[in-house]
């Protein structure tokens, strides 16, 4: 790999890296603090909220520059500022007035840098899997030690123990801030409405949506759930560990298993592979062996569910209208889906029912999800 394009994998290293610590771990730095399941949810909630409206409103401000590069910049800047704050930060309040203004902008920086990226290959598309692969790796390292990093310093220290991941993102960014994404195209939006209403489109992003729904859980609550059934940072490290090593493994063998059984039938076969996976988890957590089976079903769930996706959406949004359907799957699926998945969460742990209740209801919200796909592939 090519000096001008090694910057790149630095930055998405950094990036996954940051998010690795904080996916997994916030949850168990809120429940130290003494905050309940709503906070918790109402953090995680905030964070796939953020997501629906920081990448369009940041897209908006960068493109009327001369210089995105420097936005790019400056928002990677802001966003360890306002990370800074959760060192200042303990009320439920305050812990959400500062997740919302973290996440507007370390949730706009990305879509705007994979542009960047994009227009860095050029020709060479086929090559930003070997880029994107070392987000994977940073996340991957990280979300394996922190179980035990918190072990030893005390989970009240997660965010002077996350702080250098962000330090590394601004220097990581710092290359980048001459770059230029591709200009938008304005009428993106529109073909986004138009194609809305082609047949199979809407049944398709709500089975995206149920999917992101059933995942609630497991991003809010999973972490807290080994905990409470008696895992130690370390088991949790390693659990997290093993879906993210399944999810780059099935990553690269992800188009031959497309071409060979087609996008429709393994997206079938995925929904039902994590609507077990979370009835396992809800039920079993007791096992530190059935944990491993279910995170090794991330392969599916997560991996080949995305590679599936993306593939259909090459068909149902076709040529320029990619951008557009890539703005539609953003927002309902990770806006939406996440924003209600961690609501569904939040109240499912504080009932009498706990992880297994919340569980349960991923687990529901993804067979409603298979149903529904089913009666379109029939």
């Amino acid at each position: 790999m090519d000096a001008t394009l090694r910057r790149f994998s630095l930055f998405y290293f950094a990036y996954y890296a940051a998010l690795g610590a904080y996916t997994p771990y916030v949850g168990r730095w809120v429940d130290a603090l003494g905050h309940g399941g709503y906070v918790v949810g109402g953090m995680l909630g905030l964070w796939y909220g953020t997501r629906i409206l920081g990448p369009p409103a940041w897209a908006a401000l960068s493109s009327r520059s001369t210089r995105p590069g420097e936005w790019f910049f400056a928002g990677c800047v802001l966003s360890l500022a306002l990370f800074a704050g959760f060192v200042f930060t303990t009320s439920a309040w305050a812990l959400l007035t500062v997740m919302a203004l973290f996440g507007l902008f370390y949730n706009a920086v990305m879509p705007q840098f994979e542009a960047m990226t994009l227009t860095a290959l050029g020709s060479r598309p086929e090559r930003y899997g070997r880029l994107r692969v070392w987000g994977s790796v940073g996340f991957l390292l990280v979300a394996g030690s922190y179980g035990a990093l918190l072990d030893v310093t005390g989970a009240t220290r997660f965010p002077w123990l996350v702080l250098p991941l962000f330090v590394l993102l601004v220097a990581a960014a710092w290359p980048h801030r001459h770059d230029s994404p591709p200009p938008p195209d304005p009428n993106a939006m529109a073909d986004a409405g138009h194609l809305w209403k082609r047949p199979g489109v809407r049944r398709f992003l709500l089975v995206a949506m149920l999917m992101q729904l059933g995942f609630g859980p497991f991003y809010v609550f999973f972490t807290l759930h080994l905990q409470a059934h008696g895992h130690a940072g370390a088991e949790i490290g390693a659990l997290w560990a093993i879906g993210v090593i399944i999810e780059i493994a099935l990553f690269w063998q992800a188009p031959k298993l497309i071409a060979r059984f087609g996008a429709a039938p393994l997206l079938q076969l995925c929904i039902a592979v994590t609507a077990v996976r979370w009835a396992v988890v809800a039920f079993f957590a007791d096992s530190l062996a059935v944990m491993a089976i279910a995170q090794a079903g991330h392969a599916l769930s997560f991996a080949m569910f995305h590679a599936c996706c993306m593939r259909l959406m090459a068909d149902f949004f076709p040529g320029h209208r990619a951008a557009a359907g890539q703005s539609l799957l953003y927002g309902i699926s990770g806006g939406v889906g996440g924003v209600l998945g961690a609501v569904m969460a939040a109240v499912a742990w504080e009932s009498p029912g706990g992880g297994t209740a919340a569980f349960a209801a991923g687990a529901a919200a993804c067979g409603l999800a298979f149903a529904i796909h089913a009666k379109n592939s029939s």
